[in-house]
Order: C-alpha cells, then sequence, then structure tokens
C-alpha cells in the first residue's frame, strides 16, 4: 500500500512523530487503527439504535412529556 499525503499533511505527520519520538509509520499506522475502531463502534451504536428504539419509542415519549 502507498499512502500519499500532501506536504501540510506530511510535514504535520513528521513533527507529531517527532514530538512523541516514534516514527512517522508508526504515528500513521496508530492513526489507522484509532479511525478504524472509532467508526466500528459508532456504526455499532447505530446499529443497535436502530434495531432497540423502535421497541421503546413509546416509553420514551411518554418520558419526555
Amino acid at each position: 500500500m502507498t499512502l500519499r499525503l500532501t506536504d501540510q499533511e506530511s510535514e504535520a505527520l513528521r513533527r507529531r512523530a517527532e514530538r512523541e519520538s516514534r516514527s512517522m509509520q508508526d504515528v500513521a499506522r496508530q492513526a489507522v487503527r484509532e479511525y478504524v475502531e472509532n467508526h466500528s463502534r459508532a456504526e455499532l451504536l447505530d446499529s443497535v439504535l436502530d434495531e432497540e428504539l423502535p421497541r421503546y419509542a413509546e416509553a420514551l415519549e411518554r418520558l419526555g412529556q
């Protein structure tokens, strides 16, 4: 896989890696892992809400009154 970054993105990644005393590759790989993990959680939550919310819609409406 090849990742192409703009000059600004590359520079920001280089600065972040230097601050953390890590390689640019390590920082980029961690960012990808965090992105995938965070979006997977959001998708799971959306899925659960889509399935469960209708079941409790009437009770939630009453609570809101």
